[in-house]
């Protein structure tokens, strides 16, 4: 999968069947005018949905290539539009939704022409947190598509929105991480961790600048799992029953650093973030730089 800047579908190792369709759409010049990027939380739809902005805002011939799709990877290309749920304006510490206003400026953005690309696109991150009148505000853009234009739609399951609007979509399917992925997102999470630790907060800052939620899942998620390993190697249990074996040298250095007691505070922390990023109550840059403050701390 994909690490804190996807760009490029060549990145996205771990959905092969999701990519390979996404491909083929470009090679064919037949791309939908709508998807539904359907699949768990943490098995890279968001990512994907930005690589395949990538592929679809910047071509492969241009001379900035490279700056226009960092561009897309931190959500400043004027062509691309992220539309994630928030509170609501007079109560920020509401529960968070897709809300029909949001969908009013997506279809007066997308009647506008592009700046820059041949295209518009729009991703609709967790599009299954629409508010209960929102999908049949929606339906309208969908029937009647402006040109020049592909809405992805990210969302858990198909029974997440109504049938009338997935029936507009293809539907482009992605499977549970496999173990390897969470190695990879472990190896990510471990390197991170260390960064901050010798290079001090600004390196977290700095590598948390584009992180969008899904990412911030998967590293919470390793983050958890590394802390059940060292917790299970102090129990001293051999490596083989560590989630990351792989990791098992790393893991033993930290199980000598944790007093028992922090340890289980901190992985109720990972819990209690995790649980925040479900319920979109949480900014995911600050959510991860919280969860490693936090870990620095127990293991000092």
């Amino acid at each position: 999968m994909a690490r804190d800047a996807v760009v490029s579908l060549d990145a996205i190792v771990d959905q092969p069947r999701a990519v390979d369709l996404l491909r083929r759409a470009l090679a064919a010049d037949r791309v939908a005018h709508a998807y539904a990027f359907v699949g768990p939380a943490g098995a890279g739809r968001t990512a994907t949905a930005l690589a395949f902005a990538a592929e679809l805002l910047v071509p492969a011939e241009a001379r900035e290539a490279p700056r226009l799709r960092t561009l897309v990877a931190t959500r400043q290309h004027p062509d691309l539009h992220v539309i994630v749920p928030t509170p609501p304006a007079r109560n920020p510490k509401g529960a968070a939704a897709i809300r029909i206003d949001d969908l009013r400026q997506l279809e007066h953005e997308a009647g506008l022409k592009p700046v820059m690309a041949a295209r518009k696109v729009f991703v609709i991150d967790d599009a299954h947190r629409m508010t209960v009148d929102a999908p049949e505000a929606f339906l309208k853009t969908l029937e009647e598509p402006p040109d020049r234009t592909v809405m992805i739609l990210v969302l858990p399951r198909v029974r997440a929105l109504p049938p009338t609007v997935l029936s507009r979509c293809q539907i482009v399917r992605f499977a549970a991480r496999t173990n390897a992925a969470l190695a990879d997102d472990t190896t990510s999470a471990l390197t991170l961790f260390e960064e901050t630790r010798t290079k001090g907060p600004d390196a977290l800052f700095r590598r948390m600048q584009s992180v969008d939620r899904e990412r911030a899942e998967s590293l919470v998620d390793a983050y958890w799992h590394v802390l059940r390993d060292v917790l299970v190697t102090q129990a001293g249990a051999p490596a083989a029953l560590l989630v990351n074996p792989a990791h098992a040298d790393v893991v033993a250095r930290e199980a000598q650093r944790w007093q028992r007691d922090e340890l289980l505070a901190a992985i109720a922390a990972c819990r209690e973030a995790r649980l925040a990023l479900i319920n979109n109550n949480v900014t995911p840059r600050l959510t991860v730089e919280v969860v490693v403050s936090r870990l620095l701390v127990g293991a000092a």
